[in-house]
């Protein structure tokens, strides 16, 4: 007698699946591209260019490079391009950056320094 658990196909094989998340761990160095239908947390360091559907740089986090994201959260460093919807920087980012965006929250405390753009699309 078979189970359902026998006939389901591997997770990798299921059409349809819900995008998930993506951490990349503290001691993780990252040169290249990263791309992720789903989110990405970085808690290590990435040199590249970044496309996920949410980010989230960790407080000891350090994105350089391209970034293109619906929602993106800064606690740790990112230099470079940002471009999303939504950018939220917490009282303990550090951003170099050129940014465009939708909607944007800034905690006291974050240190940032570029161009910010505002889109109404």
């Amino acid at each position: 007698m078979q189970t359902k658990a026998d006939t389901a196909p591997p997770p990798a094989a299921r059409s349809g699946a819900a995008p998930g998340k993506s951490t990349l761990a503290a001691d993780l160095r990252v040169t290249g591209d990263i791309s992720c239908d789903g989110s990405i947390e970085v808690m290590g360091s990435v040199d590249g260019t970044l496309t996920a559907r949410g980010l989230l740089v960790g407080n000891e986090g350090r994105v350089n490079g391209t970034v293109s994201a619906e929602i993106i959260e800064v606690r740790g460093r990112m230099d470079g391009r940002i471009s999303c919807s939504s950018l939220t920087l917490r009282g303990s980012a550090q951003v170099t950056a050129d940014v465009t965006y939708r909607t944007l929250i800034i905690e006291s405390g974050a240190q940032i320094d570029g161009r910010f753009k505002h889109t109404k699309d």
